[in-house]
């Protein structure tokens, strides 16, 4: 019934502003639509709208992610941008936090001002 739809992701924050800066001046999201409740940006051709929630809890796992053909540029190029990676204890991360997963796929995750883990995959 949906496989013609368009998805749309959510992602929380207690803070629309700190929120803005963080998606559209260090990830570089193009915004859509601003409102009061929500900020509606491209994440290249999917909508992903930042809401704002009165608490937020972070989650235990990724919550949003993006496919790049390059991780290890995508990495230095937001480590420019002042995002830094998060290192997991027991997992086998390079000297980018870089983790290469048992299919060949290689993530890294970082964390929005909310503390939402976001992530980055290079598929093979």
């Amino acid at each position: 019934m949906l496989a013609g739809a368009d998805p749309v992701g959510f992602v929380p924050t207690t803070d629309l502003v700190r929120a803005l800066t963080f998606y559209v001046d260090t990830l570089r999201l193009p915004v859509i639509d601003e409102d009061p409740y929500a900020l509606a940006l491209d994440a290249n051709g999917t909508m992903l709208r930042v809401t704002a929630v009165p608490e937020l809890r972070p989650a235990g796992y990724t919550v949003c992610g993006w496919r790049v053909d390059d991780i290890t540029a995508a990495v230095r190029r937001l480590g420019e941008s002042g995002v830094g990676f998060t290192r997991y204890d027991g997992m086998d991360q390079d000297d980018l936090a870089v983790w290469t997963s048992p299919s060949g796929a290689k993530v890294a995750w970082f964390t929005d001002p909310d503390g939402n883990t976001l992530s980055l995959t290079q598929f093979t």
